[in-house]
């Protein structure tokens, strides 16, 4: 017996415990399909909480639901609710009274001998101390179902977080992209007189800077910001509600009377006197009434946590899509950056390239222009030029010297010619890309 696996849920929409036998290596979703049977909470509506607020994990075994050891193992419960409902309709009504206790409710002046009275008035007790234990055991599965708010809680704020950290670096890029294409942009057009130019890159990048705009659209999450913070703000409404707080104070106060009440009654000698029940009766009734009370209380606090989980379970995933547009609108500002500068850095490379063809080519018109014109007209030993006749034109030696200079000149044409066309197919690249 020591051994057996027993658990208790405490079903929160009826107020009703149901107890499992677990069978060994029992599986959480076998265990959920007996709820189901004996609830009518179908397994996917069902949210199993453990007084600390963690719900069950599917993964683990049922025996989860059971503390180890033999101590307390009676009283400890897990706390059963619907998720398709937010608003609970309690409060519900009170357990039910046995015969003999019902006889003296209905007629509390009724004289009973005292030994009879004493066993009425025993059960009359038991019955009081249950109420209050109801009570307990409800207001528990509040405030599991308050720490499992808490817990939801803290996972919106930590979300909401992450959620403004992206947002503030998105805004921070964009803020640097906008300033460095208006700088690139009037620097391009300062030199586009004397440089180099393409209207194709032009507009690419006048439409980067428009998608650019179109991408601050993801970093506005304001609206996220306001329900967060208002939601934030109900919760700590919540926490501070007295009705977050026990409230059975007066109960442990009629069940400490009809304890003080019996005792009285059992020191009083079996005698054949008689007694009446009306101090008991009016113990009862206002235990009654004190439950309804603080079970009305204790049920409408718990629809307004549930409704704020609910609100919470709702916002997430709307977080998580703003997280995404925001990642993806920072994935296109970075990617419209690198290509920027890589268009950057073709047109630096162009420009070198073309810079070097015009020092080439004035390289070449320099060195044919100081060729010296011996070769065709040689000096006189005064040093002035004079007519020679045509047998002192040109010597073999001669004329292999202004072979060379021509060969040199080919070889310089050929060189420049084909710059020339590599810069024409880079700046067609440069158009068409």
């Amino acid at each position: 017996v020591l051994f057996l696996q027993i658990v208790h849920i405490l079903n929160m929409t009826s107020a009703k415990i149901v107890s499992f036998l677990l069978h060994p290596e029992e599986s959480l979703h076998a265990l959920q399909n007996r709820i189901e049977f004996e609830t009518g909470i179908s397994t996917g509506n069902q949210e199993l909480l453990l007084e600390t607020g963690i719900c069950l994990d599917p993964r683990k075994p049922a025996s989860q639901c059971v503390i180890d050891g033999v101590r307390g193992w009676d009283s400890y419960m897990v706390y059963l609710f619907d998720k398709s409902k937010t608003v609970y309709d309690g409060p519900f009504a009170s357990r039910s009274l046995s015969d003999c206790v019902n006889y003296i409710v209905q007629d509390s002046k009724i004289q009973l001998p005292i030994p009879q009275l004493r066993k009425v008035w025993a059960e009359a007790v038991h019955y009081i101390i249950g109420l209050k234990e109801d009570y307990s055991r409800l207001f528990q599965g509040q405030r599991a179902a308050m720490l499992s708010l808490l817990r939801y809680n803290a996972n919106l704020i930590k979300m909401k977080n992450n959620m403004v950290s992206a947002s503030q670096q998105l805004k921070a890029k964009l803020e640097f992209f906008h300033q460095s294409i208006r700088l690139d942009l009037e620097r391009y057009s300062d030199q586009m007189a004397y440089g180099i130019s393409s209207e194709k890159m032009l507009k690419a990048w006048k439409e980067m800077e428009e998608k650019a705009s179109q991408c601050a659209q993801a970093e506005d999450i304001g609206y996220l910001d306001e329900q967060i913070m208002a939601l934030h703000t109900e919760i700590v409404e919540l926490q501070k509600s007295p009705y977050a707080r026990r409230q059975g104070e007066v109960m442990e106060s009629l069940e400490q009377r009809a304890i003080d009440l019996y005792k009285q009654l059992k020191t009083r000698p079996p005698d054949h006197a008689y007694s009446d029940s009306t101090d008991m009766v009016k113990i009862i009734v206002q235990t009654v009434q004190s439950q309804d009370r603080v079970l009305k209380e204790l049920f409408g606090h718990l629809s307004k946590l549930l409704g704020c989980k609910q609100k919470i379970i709702d916002l997430l995933p709307e977080i998580e899509v703003a997280l995404n547009n925001i990642k993806e609108a920072d994935n296109s500002v970075m990617q419209m950056q690198g290509k920027r500068q890589r268009e950057i850095w073709h047109l630096l490379k162009i420009a070198c390239t073309q810079s070097s063809s015009r020092s080439l080519v004035s390289s070449s018109l320099e060195g044919t222009a100081s060729t010296p014109a011996a070769t065709w007209l040689p000096q006189s030993s005064s040093g002035n030029t004079a007519p020679h006749p045509l047998s002192s034109l040109v010597a073999p030696e001669d004329g292999e010297n202004f072979a060379d200079v021509i060969r040199e000149n080919v070889n310089y044409l050929e060189l420049f010619s084909s710059i020339l066309q590599e810069v024409r197919q880079e700046q067609n690249s440069m158009m068409v890309s």
